[in-house]
């Protein structure tokens, strides 16, 4: 049997002529193996450009939030628009109204000035105050009309008498009963009038001006004689 020596403990065998650090590289040389294959193995993703796509998201994400804040403000200054035109609209009809009622009130009272005027009764201070009184109607937008002659027209003129005359070609406003008066465009009250028309069968008065035409005989003085 053999024995071991004891003390003495068993070194890699070492080629001659090398020293004994020449064999460290070689133990450690599988290690080194190992990490060159994990580099090999592909490399790894920057991490900056991670941060640019991250980047990219939220700022698409911010953008099209605006576009959707700029949308709904661009809808409710609209909206704002439109309220303001209909509450101007409806101040000035309520303004209207208020002042065609008020008017109203006041036409029997114009009319009483009116036939006073007529009848020479409009003197002195009564005279002062009915001028003044008709200056603030006129003011306040009223105005009067309705005149003799003009043609009937049924939309601001209430016939209350009718009769026939020869000398009108189409329904004429003979007499005006009771003034008309309005605001604006708006008629408040019809002139109430008295009409008259041509009388049936009767030749307009225009045409009966007109000379009457002469047969071409006359004109060429009649047929030659053969």
């Amino acid at each position: 049997m053999t024995e071991e020596t004891p003390g003495f403990e068993e070194k890699p065998d070492v080629p001659s002529g090398a020293t004994p650090e020449d064999a460290e590289p070689q133990a450690a040389a599988p290690e080194t193996a190992g990490t060159d294959s994990v580099e090999e193995s592909g490399p790894a993703a920057p991490a900056g450009d991670v941060q640019d796509v991250a980047l990219t998201a939220q700022l698409d994400q911010v953008r099209m939030a605006l576009s959707e804040r700029t949308a709904d403000l661009q809808r409710l200054q609209a909206e704002y628009q439109n309220y303001r035109r209909r509450v101007e609209r409806d101040r000035v009809t309520v303004k209207e109204i208020a002042v065609a009622s008020l008017l109203t009130e006041l036409l029997p009272t114009l009319d009483d000035i009116g036939r006073a005027r007529e009848h020479g009764e409009l003197v002195g201070g009564f005279k002062s105050v009915a001028e003044s009184l008709e200056t603030v109607a006129a003011k306040m937008g009223l105005q009067q009309f309705g005149k003799e002659g003009e043609p009937f027209d049924p939309t601001i003129h209430e016939a209350l008498m009718h009769s026939y005359a020869p000398d009108v070609d189409e329904t004429t406003c003979v007499a005006i009963l009771q003034p008309g008066y309005r605001i604006g465009e708006r008629t408040i009250r019809p002139a109430r009038v008295a009409v008259a028309e041509p009388q049936p069968g009767a030749t307009p008065a225009a045409k009966a001006d007109e000379p009457e035409a002469k047969a071409p005989d006359e004109e060429s003085g009649g047929p030659d004689e053969g």
